[in-house]
């Protein structure tokens, strides 16, 4: 992307990220297509294979409360307390690269519709099956869809997002930066969750910057 962007590290099963969310639709209310926002998948938890233990699910809703607490925002933990869900996040985070191709924009709004999905309905997006019922309702043809997600590009590129996201030194999601200034260097305006009211508060500070 040319001039001034946002670079938004982020994973589809990240609780702290669907608690970003709504902070993502501020920027994007405020700032619209003047600010874009580029989607990096950060890789969470890629390629497990071992099944949710009941003490593990325990420990994550533990930590969706604290996500309730700071946002409002609903969860539902019944998939991950059933005793044979596997928590890789690779197929949606894939899932959400296949739709970046068609469109930036929509990918953002597709990755928010996966975290409601799972943290809110207790939907598996870990499932093919799934992740092409949501995106039919972005208007994209299922078989086509699935198509390109089983793809061997696709799961490079989906890895390749991974590989930035390390060289970029984030160690924990949402990661948002910010950039270029005159220098070409990025900025960090979030590590991890932070209110809508201090993300954009950064971003005003940030913009008025470059105009001067």
């Amino acid at each position: 992307m040319d001039g001034p962007h946002l670079i938004y590290f982020s994973d589809p099963m990240c609780s702290w990220c669907y608690g970003f969310s709504p902070v993502v639709d501020e920027i994007r209310r405020n700032y619209g297509r003047a600010l874009p926002i580029r989607l990096v998948m950060g890789g969470l938890r890629p390629g497990t294979e071992t099944v949710t233990t009941r003490e593990r699910a325990k420990e994550l809703a533990g930590h969706w409360t604290h996500v309730t607490e700071a946002t409002g925002l609903p969860f539902d933990a019944s998939l991950i307390k059933r005793g044979d869900f596997v928590y890789d996040t690779d197929p949606a985070a894939r899932a959400v690269v296949v739709v970046r191709r068609e469109d930036p924009e929509m990918a953002l709004r597709y990755l928010q519709a996966l975290q409601h999905a799972f943290y809110a309905e207790a939907r598996d997006i870990t499932q093919g099956g799934v992740l092409a019922d949501i995106a039919e309702e972005f208007g994209l043809g299922r078989a086509s869809f699935l198509a390109a997600w089983d793809e061997e590009d696709a799961k490079a590129e989906t890895w390749r997002d991974y590989a930035l996201s390390q060289r970029a030194g984030v160690t924990g999601f949402p990661t948002l930066i910010g950039g270029p200034n005159d220098e070409g260097v990025f900025g960090v305006v979030t590590r991890g969750y932070a209110a809508p009211e201090q993300v954009l508060a950064v971003l005003r500070a940030w913009i008025n910057q470059i105009a001067a």
